[in-house]
């Protein structure tokens, strides 16, 4: 899934230049965080609804109208199986200018900050996008009344597996049952790329038995905002993998929680991964 904190900085860069993009979300009957940008000349910014709603999206963004505007459709067979809602679901998207939204909504949305969204609505006309922070516990939701649109946005916690195996798959089907979102990725510099957009409420765990390459990735776990940083391996691979940094001059490991995991005797990858989600979590709540 693409949300609205994934395409945050490409929005906040094309508000910069003084591009258009147009925001499309569904608020109803669904609610989620999944988010396009639309861009004059056909351009995509994220993902919504697996696509089934591009091109219906696209053409009311190709007005260039300077409010926003509410969307009615009814789910054809075509686009049923893509956006598993049944043909003849109504559904509802808002396709607003970003440069309605408040100047301060982009870096909020890039600090993974929970937002109340409400958008003050004449008949199908957005007249105005007013912004709230949310709570802690905000989850995604969208309240469809007549005169207002208000849509909470709350940012996913995500999970980058530094490495492949057993532990590595046994953690991912860990993280994805707390519905976190998850990328292993095995490189350095792809788990760099990754990591750069890393909140306080993500994690970044790191595995494997190549000194430079777990090493490397390591290292671009401490350059990101990540909340939680776990490092596996025995002492010696911890000990190798702190000369390889200290020799990069990076010398503050004080972030890094290794070997990664509370202390519950875990021995098969399955309780690995639940020691390490556990020691993530407890970590994130402090």
């Amino acid at each position: 899934m693409i949300d609205v904190y994934d395409i945050a900085l490409s929005v906040a860069a094309c508000v910069r230049s003084g591009t258009r993009a147009d925001i499309a979300w569904m608020v109803f009957p669904t609610a989620s965080d999944e988010a396009l940008a639309l861009t004059p000349g056909g351009g995509r910014i994220g993902r919504l609804a697996s696509g089934a709603f591009d091109g219906l999206l696209t053409d009311a963004a190709a007005r260039h109208l300077s409010t926003g505007r509410l969307i009615d459709h009814v789910v054809s067979e075509m686009e049923s199986p893509m956006c598993e809602l049944p043909a003849g679901t109504a559904v509802k998207f808002l396709v607003v200018p970003a440069d309605q939204f408040p100047s301060q909504t982009w870096a909020l949305l890039l600090d993974h900050s929970p937002l109340v969204v409400v958008a003050s609505m004449s008949e199908d006309m957005v007249t105005a996008i007013n912004i709230e922070a949310g709570g802690a516990d905000a989850r995604p939701m969208v309240n469809v009344e007549i005169d207002s649109i208000t849509t909470v946005l709350a940012p996913i916690p995500r999970l980058i597996i530094a490495g492949v195996g057993p532990i590595a798959d046994a953690l991912a089907a860990q993280a994805a049952l707390l519905k976190w979102k998850v990328a292993v990725e095995p490189r350095p510099n792809a788990v760099a790329g990754l990591a750069a957009t890393l909140s306080p409420i993500d994690s970044v765990v790191v595995m494997g038995h190549d000194i430079e390459v777990s090493s490397g990735c390591l290292m671009a776990g401490l350059e990101s905002d990540a909340g939680y940083i776990g490092a596996l391996g025995s002492l010696a691979m911890q000990n190798s993998r702190a000369d390889w940094l200290a020799y990069r001059e990076v010398t503050d490991l004080s972030r890094v929680h290794g070997p990664a995991g509370l202390d519950i005797k875990a021995a098969t990858p399955e309780e690995i991964a639940v020691a390490i989600v556990a020691e993530a979590i407890a970590v994130h709540r402090q």
